[in-house]
Order: C-alpha cells, then sequence, then structure tokens
C-alpha cells in the first residue's frame, strides 16, 4: 500500500479517447507511464499525440512493469479480460488495476483480486474527444469510485490527482450512474442535432456557434433550478407545521 502514497509506474491497456488521457493527469501528477498497450493504428497515433514518446508493449510485458494498469477497454470485455490474464498468471500481488467502465463495480475484477491484486473502479462523468481539451475538462468533472472499504482512499487519492472529484458509488448502484451518465449523453446528443437540423433547414449559417451559448445557459438554468428545489431542512421551521393542514390525496383514509 505504500507505493500508492508515492509515484506509480503505470501501464495503460487500451489507447482509445480514454484511456492516454487518464494517463497524461496522471503523469502530470507527477506519476511514471510505464507503456500501452493497443493494437489500432489509429490509436497509437492518438496515444502518441497525448503520450509522446511512451513505449508500445505487449500486455504481460506491461502489466509486469506496472503497478498501476489501468484497463481502458469496452465494458463487455473487462470481465473476461481480468480472467483471461489470471489464468496466464499474469496478474502480480499488490498490484493496483483499474477499470473505467461505468457500468460496473470493481467486482468485475474479481479474477484478479484473486490473483491478489488490488481492485478499483473510476469512472469520468464526461464525454472523452481524446484530444488535450479533455485535461481541462477533468478538472471540473466527477468521477464514480468504487473500491473494497480498505483502499477506497487510494482510488479517491488518484482521482483528486487526475484533477477530477471522486464520488463513491457503491457496487450494487453502479448500474444505476451508469444509467444516469447514459440518459444525460444521449439525450443531449439528440436533443442538439434536432436543433442543428432545424436551424439549417432555415438557412442560419454555422447553427453550432448560435447554440453553443444558448444551450450552455441552458443546462446551466436546469441545474441551478435543481438545486434551488432542494429542501434545506436546516432553515425549515418545523415548530409551525401542521400535520393536519396537508392536502389528503384520494388514497388517504383519513
Amino acid at each position: 500500500m505504500a507505493q500508492a502514497a508515492g509515484r506509480l509506474g503505470i501501464g495503460i491497456i487500451g489507447a482509445g479517447k480514454v484511456g492516454p488521457i487518464l494517463g497524461a493527469a496522471l503523469a502530470g501528477a507527477g506519476h511514471a507511464i510505464v507503456g500501452i498497450a493497443a493494437t489500432s493504428e489509429r490509436n497509437l497515433e492518438r496515444a502518441s499525440a497525448i503520450l509522446p514518446d511512451v513505449p508500445v508493449l505487449d500486455i504481460p510485458t506491461l502489466v509486469e512493469r506496472s503497478e498501476l494498469v489501468i484497463l481502458a477497454i469496452p465494458e463487455s470485455e473487462i470481465e473476461s479480460f481480468a480472467r483471461g490474464l489470471a489464468a496466464a498468471g499474469v496478474w502480480q500481488p499488490g498490484q493496483l488495476v483499474l477499470h473505467t467502465a461505468p457500468g460496473l463495480g470493481y467486482g468485475a475484477l474479481a479474477p484478479a483480486l484473486a490473483a491478489g491484486a488490488i481492485p478499483l473502479a473510476v469512472h469520468p462523468a464526461m464525454v472523452f474527444t481524446g484530444t488535450s481539451l479533455d485535461l481541462t475538462r477533468l478538472r471540473e468533472t466527477y468521477c464514480a469510485v468504487s473500491a473494497p472499504t480498505p483502499v477506497l482512499p487510494i482510488a479517491q487519492a488518484l482521482v483528486v490527482e487526475m484533477g477530477a472529484e471522486p464520488i463513491v458509488i457503491a457496487e450494487s448502484e453502479r448500474a444505476a450512474w451508469a444509467e444516469a451518465v447514459s440518459t444525460a449523453t444521449s439525450f443531449s446528443a439528440a436533443i442538439v442535432g434536432q436543433a442543428l437540423d432545424l436551424l439549417e433547414n432555415v438557412g442560419v449559417e454555422n447553427p453550432a456557434r448560435v447554440l453553443g451559448p444558448l444551450l450552455r445557459s441552458s443546462v446551466e438554468s436546469a441545474l441551478a433550478g435543481a438545486t434551488a428545489t432542494t429542501i434545506d431542512l436546516s432553515s425549515t421551521d418545523l415548530t409551525s407545521f401542521d400535520p393536519d393542514s396537508r392536502p389528503h390525496s384520494q388514497e388517504d383514509p383519513s
């Protein structure tokens, strides 16, 4: 555990839009990127833009050299991937293993845990572009964190080092977290797409520029309204509350 308090050698498996960004954020906090494992030429080019001069390694070598392994791979592949590396004897005792899937908790890494590794589940609630812009956005982002209780502070500390804010989500609530994130992103994309089409049809030039300020102010207003409607019991005078003055519903037998 003492390693987590110091600098870690980090290996990244998956060079999509997420892995290299998280690696760059942690490198900015002083950790060392040991290498990255990926097969797609496009992904490797993206990774080299974010993490220049980081070596491309095969997975067994990468895991062997890393104190923290980031699994930035599709959610549907995480459990089978962890199981396959366990069967091959690749995981190492005391090694941190972190996946970034929204709907899975640390239980998805059970095979790694059985091999002595330390499982962490960290999902940033943001849409990644795979560019350096994400590093700025990450500093305004919350990350769902799930981990065994004794090592939960390690996961939280890593998120803070990335510049984000950790929020603990129980194993049983990861599916609900994933649904909330998916609903927000898919709904936003659909509405924006529809609005852009309408503006294009009426001849508006550069409709994205027109919609940008509107969308940002609209979302901020909606979030502010949601916050304002939250009841603050600390400021409510409960001594003046008359239970018999409440409106009765049809189901209320009184």
